[in-house]
């Protein structure tokens, strides 16, 4: 594996990170769509019971942790590097034929793109652009590379992470600027790394998501590249309207908490205060979205963000565009970032990977939901139930020492760190092989199609 090494370019204002015809275009209110009709393939439940097993241990340990590090009381840098961190201990980062990374000119400077190879082939591929979340105000390559490997070696395609100017540096046009310029840059010189650009796809997870929805707009409205496939994971399409889900999970330690959206407004300041209703930063507040690429959406349950997914959803299907709803109701913003820990992050990224080589393999995406859960069953007794939640708390902070000291140690040593995870594997490969066991039981999930209403194949 290789990686290209390239400087940092420097952060410019917000003032100047607009271009030329961003500023000749000022952002304008747009009235909000009608409102729907009957709901269109709506997940049954909107919410589990309790979040997913899995899920709730690290809710446990996330829980006991948080209070220790106060947000409002650590600088913006310390929250950005403790996000990448996070993102690299619970990722699972399989290897790949080759990881390189290069810049391009963007409309504000130089954009940094991580390009994952999954296997050497002669033949181009499609690609993949993924558009990390982070609440426009953290996130980068780090926080995207376990999707972008997952996706790539599953798909047998080629992922591209794009590094989008961040607020509160920049207002919030110019993450989708940025974006746009990445993907129209793939499009006219992804031969150079072996993309066929006849079939491009692009993602984003919460404001990634975003952004990549308003970018497959500006495509379609614009003329813009040819998307075959848009991937939205608990997207945020409409940065004005609080839906219901907001008040239903703003508290309760479900990660994306009323603590860390007032910590996320307050650090957007003057970037969110004007034009939030335009499409451009408010996808949702586009009133004609016909023509747009399919799309693939998940949503959680435990997600503050649920009902927007779910509305923009509706509104896709109501305009004619067929959408693959994956409903997660166990589970929690973000999670597909923690997929070493919540069998669920796999699933998903699974289900992506297999809608990405379906749409390039020129199959239609099929419009229906999915609701995917732990398995249903009556209780355990109380005893039974104590035992399964101590064995799942314990697996996972197994899991989580051992994934937090090799990411701390690879930063530090990273010879140190390949010796000690081969040594590792010499010695404890009977351990290691129960715990994949024991995960593998965690893993089992129910899934059923809801719309069209009938069993999954």
């Amino acid at each position: 594996m290789t990686i290209e090494r390239r400087p940092k370019q420097p952060r410019k204002h917000a003032a100047s990170s607009r271009t030329d015809a961003a500023r000749a275009t000022p952002l304008t209110a747009h009235p909000v769509p009608p409102r729907l009709g009957p709901d269109i393939g709506m997940p049954k439940a909107l919410r589990s019971p309790r979040p997913d097993r899995a899920t709730r241990a690290f809710l446990r340990m996330l829980n006991l942790v948080q209070p220790l590090i106060p947000q409002k009381l650590v600088p913006l840098k310390a929250q950005r590097e403790i996000i990448r961190l996070s993102a690299l201990a619970y990722g699972d980062r399989p290897d790949m034929a080759e990881v390189t990374e290069r810049t391009i000119a963007g409309p504000g400077g130089q954009i940094a793109l991580r390009i994952f190879t999954p296997k050497r082939e002669s033949k181009p591929r499609p690609a993949f652009l993924w558009c990390h979340g982070g609440g426009f105000v953290t996130g980068g390559l780090d926080t995207a590379e376990s999707i972008c490997r997952q996706v790539a070696l599953e798909a047998d395609c080629i992922a591209i992470a794009v590094r989008y100017r961040l607020a509160p540096e920049h207002d919030l046009v110019a993450s989708r600027e940025d974006f746009m310029a990445a993907l129209r840059w793939v499009a006219e010189h992804g031969a150079s790394i072996g993309v066929d650009t006849a079939r491009l796809a692009i993602g984003g997870d919460s404001a990634g998501g975003n952004i990549s929805a308003a970018v497959a707009q500006a495509c379609q409205s614009h003329d813009g590249p040819h998307v075959s496939l848009q991937v939205l994971a608990y997207p945020v399409t409409d940065l004005l309207h609080e839906f219901p889900s907001h008040a239903e999970n703003a508290k309760g330690g479900y990660l994306l908490d009323e603590k860390v959206t007032g910590w996320i407004k307050s650090l957007l300041g003057e970037s969110a205060s004007e034009g939030l209703s335009d499409p451009r930063l408010s996808p949702r507040r586009n009133p004609d979205l016909r023509g747009l690429p399919p799309a693939l959406v998940i949503t959680a349950g435990f997600d503050p963000l649920r009902d927007d997914g779910l509305d923009y959803v509706a509104r896709l299907r109501t305009a004619g565009i067929p959408v693959e709803l994956l409903h997660y109701a166990g589970q929690i913003h973000g999670f597909l970032n923690f997929d070493t820990v919540i069998g669920a992050g796999r699933d998903a990224l699974e289900r992506v990977a297999t809608a990405l080589a379906t749409t390039f393999g020129s199959t239609a995406l099929t419009d229906r939901t999915l609701e995917i859960t732990d398995p249903p069953g009556p209780p355990p007794p109380l005893v039974h139930h104590l035992v399964a939640e101590c064995a799942s708390t314990a697996l996972l902070l197994w899991i989580s020492s051992e994934r937090w000291g090799h990411t701390l140690l690879n930063l530090a040593a990273p010879r140190a760190a390949r010796s000690v995870g081969r040594l590792a594997g010499w010695t404890l490969g009977p351990a290691l092989g129960l715990r994949r066991l024991a995960m593998s039981r965690l893993d089992r999930r129910h899934v059923r199609q809801t719309h069209p209403s009938r069993p999954v194949a």
